[in-house]
This record gives structure tokens, C-alpha cells and sequence, in this order.
């Protein structure tokens, strides 16, 4: 019984956090500045863990193509997968901490199905706008560019947390920044200096 109510209250607060978004979503005034071509072609997915209540915008940019994401394997993370189910969006449950390998595995998987991945370089636990290796060994392994998806609103809310975790207020102004990058040739070091260049490029400080 004690596992039904826990499993009812992850979908409620799961339910309540996907109206917050889609609330703050549709009250905003949004600009999309689409700084490289994108198309169609598969991408690995990259934004700060601080933006991710704006994850959304993938589905405006790629409304229909199939897509996983790496989610952390705490508590929390189990919230973050069902609220991401509502976009379409399967989840792949580990991370750089915890589960590294065995998530890995599956994502190249993933990949091989014609999946974009979405990885948080940063995350689950920061530290703030560092780059762990995930999203490049995923963009190397599977040949593919990362997508970088970052966002700026005039008006926010910044919590205490060790992301600065970012919530536009409601009626704000946002601006959102897509733009593909290729780290195809590159040595690993290299790679995540340009990855981490072009994701501060417009992050918040």
C-alpha cells in the first residue's frame, strides 16, 4: 500500500509540475533564434540542468521525431521521467555519478534506433556549467552533432540550488538559442572546450 501512494503521489506532483510548464509556456512571448541550419538530422541533445523546465522548446523545433533522455536514477529523477513522458520523450535512467555505464550502453542503443539523446553536461548533481564526458562520447560514439538548446528570460525566478535552477515568471519575455555543433575529429579535451564555449555563450551568469 505504502508503494501505490508513493507511486500516486510521483504522478500528481509529475502531473502539477507539466501544467507549471505548460503554463509558463504559454504565457510567454518566445523568440527562437536558430543560430546553425538544424534539419532533420539526428542530434544529441545538450542544455544546463538549470534549464530544463524549458525542455518544451524541443518539441517545437522537433515536434515528431523520436527522442530519449538521460535521467538521474534519485528520487527525483523519477518525477522528471514522468513528466517527460507527457512530451514524448522515453527516458534512459542514469548518470555520469551512478549507473554511468549501464546507461551509456543503452543509449548508444537508443541512438542505433534513430533516437535524439538529451544529456544535461552538468548533471545530475553539477558541479554548475561543467562539462562531464557524456554528451560528447555519445556524439563521437554515434557520429552525430549536438544540438545546444539554451534559453534567456527577461523575467526569472533563480532558486538556491546548485544549478541556480531558472523558472520564468509568468508573461515573461523568453529568447531561446539553437544551434548545432559538430566535435567530430576532435580530441576529448577539445571537444568539451568547444561544447562548454558555445553552452555559455548565452547562459545566465
Amino acid at each position: 500500500m505504502k508503494k501505490v501512494f508513493h507511486n500516486i503521489g510521483l504522478s500528481v506532483a509529475a502531473f502539477l509540475i507539466y501544467l507549471t510548464m505548460r503554463f509558463l509556456w504559454y504565457s510567454s512571448r518566445k523568440t527562437y533564434h536558430i543560430l546553425t541550419p538544424i534539419g532533420e538530422e539526428q542530434h544529441i541533445i545538450a542544455c544546463w540542468h538549470s534549464d530544463l523546465l524549458m525542455i518544451p522548446v524541443y518539441r517545437k523545433i522537433r515536434p515528431h521525431h523520436p527522442a530519449s533522455a538521460i535521467i538521474s536514477q534519485h528520487k527525483d529523477g523519477e518525477i522528471v521521467a514522468k513528466v517527460l513522458s507527457y512530451l514524448s520523450i522515453k527516458s534512459l535512467r542514469g548518470s555520469t555519478r551512478k549507473g554511468a555505464r549501464k546507461v551509456l550502453l543503452e543509449a548508444f542503443r537508443t541512438i542505433k534506433r534513430g533516437d535524439d539523446v538529451q544529456i544535461s553536461p552538468d548533471g545530475p548533481k553539477g558541479p554548475r556549467y561543467h562539462i562531464n564526458d557524456g554528451a560528447v562520447a555519445l556524439a563521437q560514439k554515434g557520429r552525430l552533432p549536438i544540438m545546444i538548446i539554451g534559453y534567456r528570460a527577461d523575467r526569472y525566478w533563480q532558486l538556491k540550488s546548485w544549478d541556480k535552477f531558472v523558472i520564468p515568471k509568468p508573461f515573461s519575455r523568453i529568447d531561446f538559442y539553437i544551434q548545432s555543433i559538430s566535435v567530430e575529429g576532435l580530441a576529448l579535451p577539445e571537444a568539451n572546450a568547444l561544447l562548454l564555449e558555445k553552452m555559455l555563450e548565452h547562459a545566465l551568469p
